[in-house]
């Protein structure tokens, strides 16, 4: 692991409910190194998917700063965050978000394919990746054709297609039983740090945690244990 890839600078985020405002993020500073995986966790709704968000671009903070490979997402506009993403980022979400209409080669491809025409080479990466998964035989199938297992691992290479510096995953392993859940998350690692990719995951799992180089507590609205 080398210099920091995501750093957060006093974010704060609220959010209007009716005549109240429920604060949910109160001033965070984080630092994610280069390569590092990172477990988030914390009860339901101390603000876990609302820091992803933040760190994603998809959401703005109501203050502080938000970089990313040094880049500060607040002074880019929404369509430069959505480009900036599209190239930086993975994702991995608990439910798969696979599209029922795309076939498995399909939809590992999905990230390159919404950005230009796909080459030969990028086949050839989607084909890699399906190996690497253990699904480059079923590349034909239709997601509903696999196992919850399955589609997590399509899942996985999806998120890996574009080569992302960064993977936000939102309990990845929610969804599955636990012997899945366990092989799914030592294929997962093993990719992300063959590829020296940093990873951040929200997950209620202690055994999912414990994988990661290390592990932080959102309580409150701040993070109370494990950031530098």
């Amino acid at each position: 692991m080398s210099g920091a890839l995501v750093r957060l600078t006093a974010v704060t985020k609220e959010y209007r409910e009716g005549d109240h405002v429920r604060p949910v993020l109160r001033g965070i500073d984080l630092s994610v190194a280069d390569g590092e995986l990172v477990a988030l966790m914390g009860p339901s709704g101390c603000g876990k998917s609302t820091l992803l968000n933040l760190i994603s671009g998809l959401d703005s903070p109501d203050s502080g700063e938000v970089e990313v490979m040094g880049v500060c997402l607040s002074e880019l506009t929404e369509h430069e965050r959505t480009i900036f993403r599209g190239e930086n980022v993975g994702f991995v979400f608990q439910f798969y978000n696979l599209i029922p209409t795309l076939t498995v080669e399909e939809n590992v491809l999905l990230p390159l394919g919404l950005r230009r025409r796909l080459t030969g080479k990028d086949r050839a990466r989607g084909r890699e990746l399906l190996d690497a998964v253990g699904l480059v035989d079923r590349a034909g199938s239709w997601p509903e054709r696999l196992s919850g297992g399955e589609q997590q691992r399509v899942a996985i290479a999806r998120a890996l297609i574009h080569e992302p510096a960064l993977v936000l995953a939102d309990e990845p392993t929610g969804n599955l039983d636990e012997d899945t859940g366990a092989r799914m998350l030592e294929l997962m690692i093993e990719l992300l740090e063959l590829a020296k990719t940093t990873l951040i995951t929200v997950t209620h799992a202690r055994e999912v945690a414990s994988r990661m180089h290390r592990t932080l507590e959102l309580q409150g609205g701040q993070i109370a244990a494990g950031a530098p």
